[in-house]
């Protein structure tokens, strides 16, 4: 049997709390990672094809096409045929999307400084450089 590294502490610290951000702000406003997902992406980007959305949330689109029926018999989404190309569905927030999504934002920023409380700028920094070091070292150690 091996002791732990300062090593394997940070990384099995930092892979633990990277999925249980994934979940806790989806638990604390009581809806699905996804669904939350779908609304903050279609307010940031504006109307997105369903292809898009599935992209940029790493679902399949059968789930995408099921979370954005929902949005739109809950009357926050409308869909329509890209007039482009229809082949593709895109997907808008309604005024009532707009408004739920917005709330869903200043939700999130309280709920990040929340978090955050106690640390100070400087230390956020500290976090963010060794993040970016890690994320050069592993993108400059591919492919070797």
């Amino acid at each position: 049997m091996h002791e732990e590294t300062s090593e394997d502490t940070f990384f099995r610290e930092l892979g633990g709390l990277c999925a249980e951000l994934r979940q806790a702000f989806a638990r604390h406003v009581g809806m699905s990672p996804q669904r939350v997902q779908v609304l903050i992406r279609l307010r940031r980007d504006g109307e997105t094809s369903h292809s898009d959305l599935r992209q940029a949330l790493g679902v399949d689109g059968a789930s995408v096409t099921r979370l954005v029926k929902e949005f739109e018999a809950e009357g926050l989404v409308r869909r329509r045929l890209d007039p482009a190309d229809n082949r593709y569905t895109l997907a808008a927030l309604t005024p009532r999307g707009e408004r739920v999504a917005s709330d869903l934002e200043r939700s999130h920023q309280a709920y990040q400084e929340r978090l955050l409380a106690g640390a100070t700028a400087q230390q956020q920094e500290i976090v963010l450089d060794v993040l970016r070091r890690v994320r050069a070292n592993m993108t400059g150690q591919e492919g070797r």
